[in-house]
């Protein structure tokens, strides 16, 4: 099972920094797990392949190099997980029970 290497605070719709509202990515080689505890969390692909509401049951996978960004909708609280290699279960690390996309 994968662990990730490194974990971002906690974040609410409050102190949700602006960088992470604003187009950015992950480096070569990271991926990342965007996990909603509470609340939903919109996150915006910047190719333009749609957005994605996430849940505490519908994490977010960000794939290495992936322009992106996060919009909180309403009160919320979510972490970042990231990860050297892709993680081979979100379901088994975050509470969903498919793929999120």
């Amino acid at each position: 099972m994968t662990a990730p290497y490194r974990s971002t605070s906690i974040f609410s719709e409050k102190t949700l920094p602006a960088a992470l509202r604003g187009e950015h990515k992950t480096k070569a080689g990271v991926w990342g797990v965007i996990q909603v505890i509470e609340g939903e969390l919109r996150f915006s692909l910047a190719n333009g392949d749609g957005e994605t509401i996430l849940t505490p049951d519908n994490p977010g996978l960000i794939l290495p190099e992936q322009p992106h960004w996060v919009e909180p909708i309403g009160a919320m609280r979510m972490q970042v997980h990231f990860y050297d290699q892709r993680p081979d279960d979100l379901g088994a690390h975050h509470g969903d029970t498919g793929r999120a996309q």
